[in-house]
């Protein structure tokens, strides 16, 4: 199966980190060959890709915000659990894994990954079903960031299980009255992060598995934050320990 990337930056990633197929690029003949779009030239022409000049209106049956271009790949390439694993004991670093369960909106997922991949975690595991994949507008909210993270697909409880069995602490985001503050649990050593759907939280089950559940303390008079703001915001606390405690 094949998919457009579109935008300069989700473009330039697929292309720098090399984990897909590449068939096609196509460009707004109208586009200077300056910045990314530049960088964007010279490596498909070191990978040998077929590079078509093509009126803005080809591009946006494609997609409605391309920024000139587009690329046709393979489909994301989603991992397995033993290869984060695996890229865990590379790294000689505890295990920092995000666990999404059950995201919805691809906006949410593209900032959560990019957030990950910014500070450090070594994979994510999202839902098989019921839940936002890495489609092309992932990859593009992500800013091309799905391209260097390792994503796996697989039923959450057992991976909980599975990290919990390696020595991870398993933080879960939610807001009640059992939930204690972020800032008064401990974030170092293995650790997996996991975050809620938008509308309802983090599911029984998965709650239930969860070492801890935390909340973000807030002095504003909003009731709650986004699920991927609020994902974004723990995993800068954890790294932050992290780094200080290593």
């Amino acid at each position: 199966m094949k998919e457009w990337i579109t935008g300069r930056n989700p473009v330039y990633e697929c292309l720098r980190v090399e984990r897909r197929h590449f068939f096609k690029l196509l460009i707004n003949k109208s586009s200077s060959a300056k910045g990314r779009m530049e960088d964007i030239l010279k490596i498909a022409q070191r990978k040998q890709i077929s590079v078509e000049a093509v009126d803005k209106n080809v591009l946006s049956k494609i997609a409605e915000h391309h920024q000139g271009i587009a690329l046709e790949t393979s489909v994301y390439p989603y991992t397995d659990i033993n290869a984060i694993l695996d890229r865990v004991e590379q790294s000689k670093n505890p295990m920092f894994i995000l666990v999404i369960d059950q995201i919805q909106d691809m906006q949410n997922l593209g900032t959560l990954i990019r957030s990950a991949e910014i500070f450090g975690v070594h994979g994510m595991i999202i839902p098989a079903r019921r839940a936002a994949g890495i489609t092309p507008a992932v990859v593009n909210a992500s800013s091309g960031a799905s391209e260097h993270l390792l994503i796996t697909q697989m039923n959450i409880n057992q991976a909980i299980d599975e990290l919990k069995q390696k020595g991870a602490w398993v933080v879960g985001l939610d807001m009640d009255d059992s939930a204690e503050s972020l800032e008064e649990i401990n974030l170092d050593g293995s650790l997996a992060v996991v975050v809620g759907s938008e509308g309802h939280g983090l599911r029984r089950l998965v709650r239930e598995k969860c070492d801890h559940i935390a909340y973000i303390p807030m002095m504003g008079k909003v009731a709650s934050l986004n699920a991927a703001v609020a994902g974004s915001i723990a995993l800068y606390r954890a790294a932050v320990n992290r780094k200080i405690n290593s």
